[in-house]
């Protein structure tokens, strides 16, 4: 397994739509692994194929908190079928835009279907933290962004910050 480089925000690969996955293979196997494996050395609950620029429908994440006892998921061209009609509140942050966290309203549930890591056909209802992370995540898939849902007034202040931080770095 790999660690890959996280995509952050400005990037325009970031806004790109990912294509469906044909099928689940060696190559996607290996995909997952390596997103996983990016994911929990970033210290995150969730990343999508895209935050490392692959534009496919992959999504993996772990919400568990016991440290020796993982709980990976894997979607593989979700879908959400139904969301509720109600809506919860949490603070969102995101591996793609670094250090923000931002108060988003999302369906308190949703009922996604998709290919697991083996490429066989699930249905998962979602609740809580669950479904806004599935929510977070696919929204990834269309080129969006938590702080898309921000006012244009927070989404650039925070847009600047971050172009701030990357033209400050050095890399060796």
């Amino acid at each position: 397994m790999t660690v890959k480089t996280i995509l952050t925000e400005p990037n325009p690969v970031l806004r790109q739509i990912s294509k469906p996955v044909k099928s689940v293979g060696a190559d996607e196997k290996k995909l997952m692994d390596d997103m996983l494996e990016t994911m929990y050395a970033a210290n995150g609950i969730g990343l999508a194929a895209i935050q490392i620029g692959i534009p496919k429908r992959i999504i993996v994440m772990d919400l568990s908190k016991d440290e020796n006892k993982k709980e990976p998921k894997f979607f593989v061209n979700p879908v959400i079928k139904n969301k509720d009609k109600s809506n919860s509140t949490y603070e969102e942050g995101c591996l793609s835009v670094p250090n923000q966290f931002a108060e988003i309203d999302r369906p308190k549930k949703c009922e996604v279907e998709y290919l697991d890591y083996n490429g066989d056909k699930k249905i998962l209802k979602a609740d809580g933290l669950l479904a806004t992370c599935i929510q977070h995540e696919m929204d990834h898939l269309e080129g969006i962004l938590f702080i898309d849902y921000l006012s244009k007034l927070k989404k650039s202040m925070i847009i600047k910050k971050l172009s701030k931080v990357k033209s400050t770095r050095i890399v060796v």
